[in-house]
Order: C-alpha cells, then structure tokens, then sequence
C-alpha cells in the first residue's frame, strides 16, 4: 500500500496528441508548466520511449525558495503514445505514476488523469508524517493542470 495514493483529473479542450506533446516536452525539460513547484530533466532516453528516464526535483516551497527539495528518477514502464505512460520512480519517493489520457467530444477534447502512487523513503518519510504530503501533491498538481490549460492555449 502507498503512503501517497491519489488521481488528480481535468478536462482540456485540446486533442490527446496535444496533451500527449505538452506532458513529453515537460517531462523533457523543454517547458515549465509544472512550474514553480516540479522541474523536469530528461536522461539519456527520451521519457516518450521504453526505458527513458527523467529526473525530477520537487520544490515544496517554490524553485528558488529555502526549504527542502526531494528527488526522483522516473522510468518509463508502460506506453501507449496518446493513451498512457506510465514511469516507476525511485529516489526519495518509490512508485509509480501514471498519465492517462482519454478522448472527449470526438477527440476535440482530452480527460487527462494524473495518478500517483507512491511511498515517501529516507527523510520524506518523517516529512509525510509531519505534514500531509498528499494534500500538498494534489494543491501543486491542480496548480499544474491550471498552468497546462494555459499553456496548451497560447502554444502555437
């Protein structure tokens, strides 16, 4: 059982190969809509194909701002391009998390579902205990889908 277990959803009124761009060039590094709280870093195989990596660097208070930063690697388990990518990561957290995307309104629209499921491991298992990590996953992933719906709608 994880510690962490929650599914963050929104409705965007673009179709799941925009959507499916816009997660591959975050988890890439190329675009910061998952700004200021998650930074992406690509590994040496892309996240978009079997086996890719990306680091990402958690900053509960903010990038630039004092407090803690946790650490993860992600790998790429299971795609569908345009459907789902799911990554196992190891580092602070251990889990998974998985990105569904799912047409609407005959695929002018995409349902894309965040889930996250993992376990806070060496100091971030104190942290969780102190504070609710999950409310504070979901509050800066919500921040997230706001800043994705806005740069979905100005991306040319």
């Amino acid at each position: 059982m994880h510690a962490i277990h929650h599914t963050d959803q929104t409705l965007l009124p673009h179709p799941p190969a925009a959507v499916w761009d816009a997660i591959i060039d975050e988890l890439n590094g190329k675009t910061t809509w998952w700004h200021p709280h998650n930074t992406h870093q690509p590994g040496p195989t892309p996240p978009d194909q079997p086996n890719g990596t990306t680091l990402t660097t958690v900053h509960p208070n903010g990038i630039g701002k004092p407090g803690p930063k946790l650490r993860f690697t992600s790998t790429t388990t299971d795609i569908t391009p345009h459907r789902t990518l799911t990554q196992t990561h190891t580092g602070h957290f251990q889990g998974t998390t998985t990105y569904t995307l799912t047409p609407h309104h005959d695929g002018s629209h995409t349902l894309l579902s965040i889930t996250f499921a993992s376990t806070p491991r060496h100091w971030p298992k104190l942290l969780h205990k102190l504070t609710n990590l999950t409310s504070k996953h979901t509050a800066a992933t919500q921040n997230a889908l706001a800043n994705l719906h806005h740069h979905l709608g100005t991306a040319k």
